[in-house]
């Protein structure tokens, strides 16, 4: 990156990466009275940042197709990021976030050209509680072109499921309903 600012790729990265996770716990108004209580439907939610190597726009339409809410999708080239960026990372997205009442995920393309992503499971979302009908459509839509590892099924404690979807994504599914 380009010195003319005073800082590096990996200062101005981290800075956004911080912005942005400031902005969110901000964004409800009531963040820090929410940080006061913690304990049960009080606590803040836990939102989960996943890395997508060139298809995190697809992958938030899937799933804001399985899940609804709000999803808010921001390229390089429309924001303030795009001075620093190469041209090669114009069309990528620098942040995106899926919002509802119940769901809260945010994403980006991977903007590291001087690294390269290892592929793994690094994030597991867990979708717990609620009725096992819901569980079960949420598991089929998520299914679509996924490998599912653990076929939902009654277990000892409710109802468990796992996929890693067709993103990559390892997702695990439970609630304490009997099939």
């Amino acid at each position: 990156m380009d010195k003319a600012y005073g800082i590096s790729r990996r200062e101005w990265m981290a800075a956004g990466v911080c912005a942005g996770t400031l902005a969110s716990w901000c964004d409800g108004g009531s963040a820090g009275a929410k940080m006061q209580k913690l304990k049960g439907e009080d606590m803040a939610n836990l939102t989960p940042y996943l890395l997508f190597e060139g298809n995190c726009q697809q992958a938030m339409e899937f799933y804001e197709g399985c899940f609804g809410g709000d999803l808010r999708i921001m390229k390089v080239k429309d924001s303030p990021a795009k001075e620093w960026m190469a041209a090669a990372q114009q069309d990528k997205v620098i942040n995106a976030q899926l919002r509802s009442e119940r769901i809260d995920i945010s994403a980006s393309d991977w903007l590291r050209p001087d690294r390269t992503p290892v592929r793994g499971n690094t994030v597991c979302l867990y979708l717990s509680g609620g009725t096992l009908a819901e569980l079960k459509a949420l598991f089929e839509k998520l299914s679509q072109g996924a490998e599912v590892t653990d076929p939902l099924k009654e277990m000892f404690f409710g109802s468990y499921g796992a996929l890693n979807d067709r993103f990559g994504v390892r997702w695990m599914f439970q609630t304490n309903e009997k099939a």
